[in-house]
């Protein structure tokens, strides 16, 4: 039977709608909330790769103008019609960066929910993926960027992605990061980073509301879906945040939360 009560999915929902978009790994998060909830009964991937669907879709609402306007550019190219080059290279660097991910993805998948999944190993990986942001940071500073989205630039913060694989390593921290480090500027590498989240959690989501929907028992969703909407309107929140936020200000707040927590669930593994 797959069973999650109404009070793990409210929680659940609001670290993934909160998480998701900011740069501390929301996967990570829902890893160190389930030691604290009673959810030992959850098929725990599938359930999360529901609630990160809630959250695609808030992305997909965000910035629909952008993405009907990919979708017309497509169906132009496709029909031989005059089309917005800088719409175009957009569309293609997004397919160039989506290809990483979902190859190594598929390869490494199920060795990562086998040996991977530990408060332990998120905050490890937590802890690396600050200093990566560290890095950034200090590269961005001592090279102010110059550069504009081009599908190599795509195609490599797709590389950066496949860091997200790793739990405890945020997705759009990892595809951030690394177009600063390509040359783009915080709040377009954030908003291409939003736009990359789209595929490749859409297909994964999909994927797995289908092996919930195929699943023998019966299934509570009802609560499934508090945690949907839950996770669906407070992501919506925290992209608009967040973009405002990039404009101003750099990853420090969440380099420093990152540490902190990284040290603080290692020793609570260790000796508590």
């Amino acid at each position: 039977m797959f069973y999650v009560d109404i009070f793990s999915a409210l929680i659940l929902g609001l670290v993934q709608g909160i998480t998701e978009f900011l740069p501390i790994s929301s996967s990570g998060h829902l890893i160190l909330v389930r030691e604290f909830l009673p959810t030992d009964e959850i098929n725990q991937l599938a359930f999360d790769a529901v609630l990160h669907l809630a959250t695609t879709m808030a992305v997909i609402v965000y910035f629909w103008s952008d993405i009907w306007n990919l979708i017309q550019t497509a169906v132009r190219k496709l029909g031989r019609l005059p089309v917005n080059e800088k719409d175009l290279t957009l569309l293609y660097a997004l397919a160039a960066g989506t290809a990483p991910a979902v190859f190594f993805g598929l390869i490494l998948e199920s060795f990562i929910s086998t040996y991977l999944y530990s408060a332990l190993t998120v905050a490890i990986v937590l802890a690396l993926a600050s200093c990566f942001f560290i890095y950034a940071e200090w590269r961005y500073y001592q090279n102010p960027p110059q550069g504009t989205l081009t599908v190599r630039r795509g195609l490599l913060v797709g590389v950066f992605q496949i860091l997200a694989l790793l739990p405890g390593f945020s997705r759009s921290g990892a595809t951030l990061a690394g177009g600063m480090l390509l040359g783009l500027s915080r709040f377009e590498a954030a908003k291409f980073s939003f736009l990359l989240a789209i595929p490749i959690t859409l297909g994964v989501g999909l994927k797995k509301l289908l092996e919930l929907i195929l699943l023998d028992g019966t299934i509570a969703w009802w609560p499934i879906s508090i945690g949907v909407v839950v996770s669906f309107v407070m992501a919506l929140f925290v992209i608009h945040f967040f973009l405002a936020f990039i404009r101003k200000y750099t990853l420090w707040p969440f380099i420093w939360y990152g540490l902190v927590l990284s040290f603080t669930v290692t020793y609570i593994a260790l000796y508590v």
